[in-house]
């Protein structure tokens, strides 16, 4: 993956720039994120609308109904366009026919988050004979066709969690660990950069014997109750395992699940991405190593100023490309820069940052944990 400039730190600003772009004049307040993810969220009481948000689900990840919803929403809102939110949970027949609704509504820009990347090439390949426009939001769609990718460097993601891990170990004195690998989505190419992340990071150890490598095994669609299937089978088949690197805090959650059961929390670390409240509270109670933060609201002001550009017919500002590895082309991208987050920064980064709050995360027994590491 090449970087070809600095992360553009301006993005919301040229969302804000380009707000005149709104057509109809008439973007109104957008509603709050509904209590029922199928629902919408919309800025447009005519049923018209310029940009069409499509998310996967609401049971791979929090973050989609949590922090992407309500801050894609700000983001159009605060540029003036109007747009419309909907979320396909987990169904890829119901996201196309999301996608069609959106294309007769007379969206000119579609934000796509694919369930797996055929299905969102199909997606994308309607858009452009409709001559909508599309962005592939967080997850690259390869074979697709979108404008422009905005996400995070997801490489490097990989690399935080497979140091931390990594540090992990060391702090326990653990000589020669089993380490299991228990990855995302087989079907969602960021769980293949994810891994390539911190396998970067793994492999060595493996090959000159500091680690041993244990059972790795990919969870179909990211669900959590099919990871804690997969790493109970795991610890039943390899009860000496001693660290785990899971792919994001849902994972990481179902890892734990097991762990408690066998008496082995807080013996066995393991790793996690999104910074979600769960996640910051097992990092504080001292079961998980730490959790990649991605900014969010990055990502999402950026998305808003890429489709603000293509209603322009403008190109988007972009930091880098990516390459599609099944189209062989490189798309133009916008990769924002993730943290890892440990006791050590908590408070400085996803609760300075208002992300995740001191009164969401410091709740019974991790209120103890708050004061002793100085979350406020």
């Amino acid at each position: 993956m090449r970087r070809t400039v600095p992360v553009v730190a301006g993005v919301a600003v040229a969302a804000l720039a380009l707000a005149a772009c709104s057509s109809s004049g008439s973007s109104s307040a957008s509603s709050s994120p509904s209590a029922s993810t199928s629902a919408s969220s919309s800025s447009s009481s005519s049923g018209a609308y310029q940009v069409a948000v499509l998310l996967p689900d609401s049971k791979s990840s929090v973050r989609w109904e949590t922090y992407d919803r309500p801050m894609l929403s700000a983001a159009f809102k605060a540029a003036g366009v109007t747009y419309n939110i909907v979320n396909a949970e987990g169904s890829a027949s119901t996201q196309l026919t999301q996608a069609e609704q959106a294309i007769t509504a007379g969206a000119k820009v579609i934000l796509l988050v694919n369930l797996d990347s055929g299905s969102g090439a199909a997606i994308e390949q309607k858009a452009a004979a409709a001559g909508v426009q599309t962005i592939d939001y967080d997850r690259l769609t390869l074979g697709g066709s979108a404008k422009v990718y905005v996400s995070f460097n997801n490489v490097k993601v990989g690399e935080l969690q497979g140091q931390g891990l990594v540090a992990c170990i060391t702090k326990l004195g653990y000589k020669h660990p089993l380490v299991a690998e228990l990855n995302g989505s087989p079907t969602d190419n960021n769980a293949t950069l994810f891994a390539q992340g911190y396998n970067s990071v793994l492999n060595p150890l493996y090959a000159n014997g500091t680690y041993l490598k244990g059972p790795n095994q990919s969870v179909p669609n990211w669900d959590n109750q099919q990871g804690a299937v997969i790493f109970q089978q795991m610890l039943t088949a390899h009860p000496n395992i001693q660290a785990v690197a899971s792919a994001n805090d849902g994972l990481g959650g179902a890892v734990l699940s097991v762990l408690q059961k066998a008496g082995l929390a807080g013996k066995v670390p393991f790793t996690g991405q999104d910074a979600t409240v769960s996640g910051m509270q097992n990092i504080l109670l001292g079961y998980q190593c730490g959790s990649v933060y991605k900014p969010i609201k990055l990502e999402a002001n950026a998305a808003a100023a890429a489709a603000i550009a293509l209603l322009k017919n403008t190109a988007p500002m972009t930091n880098g490309t990516v390459t599609d590895t099944t189209a062989h082309r490189q798309v133009q991208a916008v990769l924002e820069t993730p943290t890892w987050v440990t006791t050590a920064n908590m408070e400085q980064t996803v609760v300075a940052d208002g992300f995740d709050t001191a009164a969401q995360i410091c709740v019974g027994a991790v209120a103890a944990k708050c004061t002793q590491y100085g979350i406020k």
